[in-house]
């Protein structure tokens, strides 16, 4: 692996998740905690009193991560010229708060991520050991900012990391990023995915380590960001100088409120309400070949698993990807009589679809209640639905916490606990959530990884179940709504083999005759006559033709080699509204083939010379 090639798809991948809905839950905290209280004290040339009702100024002792020069009274609250040594030494801790809390995530996220599970596996101590220790952090914190006296008590062992007894806005910052390290959950990305695995299997190396602390970083920018914005607003605008006790006690009453949202799982429902604004930014680094190649997301080949190659993702057609992988290396199965193991050998003549997943993942949790309704409506038919419960945290490997995620999404199917994803390894998964389709023979017959494509995976189980048994009688199709966020165009979509997720209908590495789906699905492309694919693109045989089906206002196809191309678009009822002839030479470019005023739903039927090439198509 190149060490620097790693670094930037970690920070990238990081930056991507900083600004994703999972990072919102955390905002206020470190606004306040991280910012408001790491502002940095005016220079006052006189004392100034603000008295309460009785009238009365006496001081008290100065709660030390308070960070201005304010005393608190009975009777009010007294504004002291500190000595300017102390107000240079106060002013400098403070500085350094919000980096101290970025700097405090960054440490624990890592050691989380990579050593977390193998320490308490070594230790014999519980997965979510960590989790909760974060959690405590948080809440211990801010009843700190609640009450001062506490504040100090708290602050005590860290007394001697600060230098002449500086008032300590800057020390709690590193204990608090410590704690929001342990407890912060980002959405699931594949450069996430790559460093989960390679954390929970204990196969770290220097790539991992360089990957992981890059994706921190990157992830940690954005909160850089805001805990900065936060110090300046507090530094610029009076009233939080003159209201220093409120702020402290709504950053307080912000950690407590986060720590039981965490601890109760509030924020789960939170992040699936908000729409997901970088699905479309995920999908791209994981279509990267680079990418790809660096985080080795094609899995792990073996005799066993070599077919699932042929499966083209979330096909609206029943494909031959092979056999089904064994079930195996699990120590726990729910939701099973007396915790039986299924095996998948024991189910021919059955339907199975097997559905990787993780209870803590956002995505996920979009996609199960539709996995469960197709449970509820066919399992009297012949389906047969098995869970396969991978982890992306170490909190995730406590069998409780799965048992209570799983009652919280509703799950009754068996679910097979992979903690040390031999079963993941073994369906060259990276992917959560991620659907494999298997026919009454065992044979893989679909592959989805990735929120949506339900219809098209539902109407394909019907057809299977038909075929098993030819006189079943199948209740109607389930109603469940597509939470999956949607953008506001379709996707870029590549034809390469390592990037075809938008193609409909066949697919294949090399040269192969196609035919159009019957049925095609929004926001995909499929193949027509011969076409030869491989890691940059399809170039063109005898009658090629490619169809579009896209939502956009604007389309664009990157074409290269020589010959000509014609395009025929027609609107969302078949109509032909325009034809375009295009003359392909020189190097590979972008050539337009739809400007239309607004984002409308179309169709493109391209037609293509023998030996032009086309790499993707893009859409605005």
């Amino acid at each position: 692996m190149d060490l620097l090639t790693l670094a930037l798809i970690g920070l990238v991948g990081g930056l991507i998740t900083g600004i994703s809905p999972c990072i919102l839950p955390v905002l206020p905290v470190v606004f306040f905690a991280g910012g408001v209280e790491g502002a940095r004290a005016r220079p006052s040339a006189t004392t100034r009193t603000t008295k309460g009702a009785a009238g009365s100024v006496g001081a008290m002792a100065q709660p030390s991560f308070l960070s201005s020069g304010t005393t608190w009274t009975p009777g009010g609250v007294a504004t002291l010229e500190p000595p300017a040594e102390a107000t240079t030494t106060r002013d400098k801790a403070s500085a350094r708060r919000p980096y101290l809390v970025i700097a405090g995530l960054v440490t624990s996220f890592t050691l989380v991520t990579l050593v977390g599970t193998l320490l308490l596996n070594l230790l014999g101590l519980p997965q979510d050991l960590l989790r909760w220790a974060g959690i405590a952090v948080l809440a211990l914190l801010g009843v700190g900012l609640l009450v001062p006296r506490f504040e100090e008590v708290l602050e005590r062992p860290f007394q001697r990391l600060t230098p002449k007894r500086a008032p300590g806005a800057g020390r709690g910052g590193f204990v608090l990023g410590l704690g929001l390290g342990a407890v912060y959950v980002p959405c699931a990305g594949p450069v996430l995915a790559a460093i989960t695995v390679a954390g929970a299997t204990g196969s770290v190396g220097p790539g991992t380590v360089v990957l992981t602390v890059a994706f921190a970083l990157g992830a940690s920018i954005p909160l850089l960001v805001l805990a900065l914005a936060g110090r300046r607003v507090a530094e610029r605008i009076a009233a939080f100088r003159t209201h220093q006790r409120g702020i402290r006690a709504a950053g307080g009453a912000l950690m407590i409120a986060l720590a039981l949202a965490l601890a109760f799982n509030l924020t789960d429902a939170i992040q699936r309400a908000l729409p997901g604004y970088t699905e479309s930014l995920q999908a791209k680094v994981a279509a990267n070949e680079t990418v790809r190649e660096q985080l080795d997301l094609g899995g792990l080949v073996t005799d066993e698993n070599r077919q699932l190659a042929e499966c083209s993702n979330n096909s609206a057609e029943l494909e031959d990807c092979g056999p089904a992988p064994a079930i195996r290396g699990i120590d726990t199965w729910l939701n099973t009589p007396d915790g039986a193991p299924v095996d998948l050998a024991d189910l021919r003549g059955k339907v199975v679809l097997l559905d990787f997943w993780a209870y803590s993942c956002i995505n996920c949790q979009r996609s199960v209640p539709h996995v469960t309704a197709w449970q509820e409506a066919y399992r009297d038919d012949g389906l047969v639905v098995v869970g396969v419960h991978t982890p992306e945290y170490a909190f995730e490997r406590e069998t409780r916490n799965v048992v209570d995620g799983a009652e919280r999404l509703g799950i009754t199917y068996p679910v097979a606990q992979d903690n040390s994803y031999a079963t993941w390894t073994a369906y060259r998964n990276r992917y959560w959530p991620a659907h494999y389709l298997i026919d009454a023979d065992g044979q893989i017959r679909q592959v989805s990884q990735g929120e949506g494509g339900y219809a098209q995976t539902e109407s394909l189980i019907r057809e299977l179940l038909t075929q098993a048994d030819p006189g079943v009688t199948l209740p109607a199709p389930t109603q469940v709504d597509d939470a999956t966020p949607v953008g506001d165009v379709t996707p870029e979509t590549f034809l390469s083999v390592s990037k075809h997720a938008n193609v409909a209908g066949d697919y294949r590495e090399g040269a192969a005759t196609y035919t159009f789906p019957t049925d095609q699905a929004q926001d995909t492309v499929a193949f027509g006559g011969t076409w030869t694919t491989d890691y940059q693109g399809a170039t063109a045989g005898p009658d090629a033709q490619l169809r579009l089906r896209y939502h956009a206002e604007v389309v664009q196809v990157v074409l290269g080699g020589t010959g000509a191309v014609t395009a025929v678009v027609r609107d969302e009822d078949g109509s032909v509204v325009d034809r375009v002839e295009l003359a392909v030479d020189g190097p590979p470019r972008a050539y337009a083939l739809v400007d239309d005023d607004s984002v409308r739903n179309g169709t493109v039927e391209l037609t293509a010379q023998a030996g032009v090439q086309v790499f993707s198509f893009t859409f605005g």
